[in-house]
């Protein structure tokens, strides 16, 4: 690891640093670059530069809008975000200390923490800068157009920009689960949709594709999200939660339904419960294979049907998993791509490819930015359908 010798740390002023916090609770967003900064010069580092990851992670762009982007691909910076982990390169001036940028399980982008000399007192300051400046973008990019539109490169349709103003993080977690999810076309998106929450010891996975690939598919996707969300949020049982996106939809949208898998997972036991409607059943990856059929169910009808078509009831099914095992869940243009021969990319080559993404120890919401772009590249940018993906794993030993 690059370094240069190290004078002793120079003492924090903790008053100073008192007065950075207060201010920073107020700070616009567009006030973050010069904000970091100070703050590193209040714990006796010379700079810091923010970088957030585009909507499709293959760039970091600045938050200084003077500079320009890097590639998660093939950077010191990106190799910080794709492994989680801090990377020391030297710069003309000392060192570059790359800090990964981290909201409980989702990787924002990056820090750019610039010393004249590196030692353990340094390196913890530039971690808890990192830190700090992760929660701080992670709370005002809630209300920030801003930031929203710093990180996009192309002009958003309407009906996405509809669709992802319900989108959760793309992961989340915490000891004992992951979750995370991509799906594509990043600005076309229409009918697909996620959804992942988690409340006390139970993660709960949702994916969905609504009908048809215009504003009306995104309206549906967005009532059954909503729906969902109502049900969960009053402590509804899981048949209760998929009854209550059916009746939703009924209501208010008596024309349109889409199909859908929902799912929950008690994190304490492996218990897995779930309820696929006419949707592409999920997959459970154990010790790098496929268990084919393992989560296969009977069909049910979509989501929303009225009338004479409405199911009488749900069935929900249970299976319990193992440490270790990952859930995938996707829509059906994920497989459906096609390439300038026609040939689909298929359930096997996308499941071989998590297997052996997994395998090589990559971590999970890194597996999904490889896996959709890998996607992307079959069918060349050009998607015929929506492509969602959402992968879940339970991991009670990390705990």
């Amino acid at each position: 690891m690059p370094h240069a010798p190290a004078g002793p740390a120079p003492a924090v002023d903790e008053h100073r640093l008192e007065r950075l916090l207060t201010e920073a609770q107020t700070a616009l967003p567009v006030e973050l670059p010069a904000l970091a900064d100070r703050y590193a010069a209040a714990l006796g580092l010379d700079a810091a530069l923010i970088y957030l990851a585009d909507l499709q992670q293959r760039l970091l762009i600045p938050l200084d809008e003077a500079l320009r982007p890097l590639p998660v691909d093939r950077s010191s910076a990106g190799w910080a975000y794709r492994t989680v982990s801090p990377r020391v390169v030297d710069a003309a001036d000392g060192l570059i200390v790359w800090m990964p940028l981290i909201d409980g399980a989702e990787r924002l982008g990056v820090l750019a923490v610039r010393t004249a000399s590196l030692d353990a007192v340094r390196m913890r300051r530039s971690r808890t800068l990192a830190h700090l400046f992760a929660m701080l973008i992670s709370s005002k990019r809630a209300y920030s157009d801003w930031l929203a539109a710093r990180t996009r490169t192309a002009t958003m349709g309407l009906p996405a920009e509809m669709v992802r103003a319900f989108l959760p993080p793309r992961t989340i977690g915490t000891g004992k689960c992951v979750s995370t999810a991509v799906l594509e076309p990043a600005y076309d998106i229409a009918g697909d949709a996620f959804d992942h929450s988690v409340i006390k010891n139970e993660l709960h996975t949702m994916i969905l594709d609504g009908m048809g690939h215009d504003l009306t598919a995104g309206l549906t996707t967005s009532v059954a999200m909503a729906a969902a969300r109502n049900a969960r949020r009053r402590g509804d049982a899981l048949v209760d939660v998929v009854g209550r996106v059916d009746q939703a939809l009924a209501e208010w949208l008596p024309d349109q339904f889409c199909t859908g898998v929902l799912c929950r997972l008690d994190a304490e036991s492996g218990a897995l419960r779930w309820v696929n409607c006419g949707h592409p059943p999920p997959l459970l990856i154990r010790a790098d294979h496929v268990l084919a059929g393992a989560l296969d169910s009977p069909s049910q009808p979509p989501l929303g049907l009225a009338g004479p078509l409405a199911p009488v009831s749900r069935q929900v099914h249970e299976t319990t998993l193992e440490p270790g095992d990952c859930v995938l869940l996707y829509t059906d243009g994920v497989v459906e791509a096609r390439d300038a021969n026609g040939a689909e990319f298929g359930l096997d080559r996308f499941t071989d490819f998590i297997i052996r993404s997994n395998a090589a120890g990559q971590r999970p919401a890194e597996v999904l930015r490889l896996l959709i772009h890998a996607i992307l590249d079959y069918q060349r940018n050009r998607l015929r359908d929506d492509a969602t993906i959402l992968l879940f794993e339970w991991r009670p030993q990390y705990q």
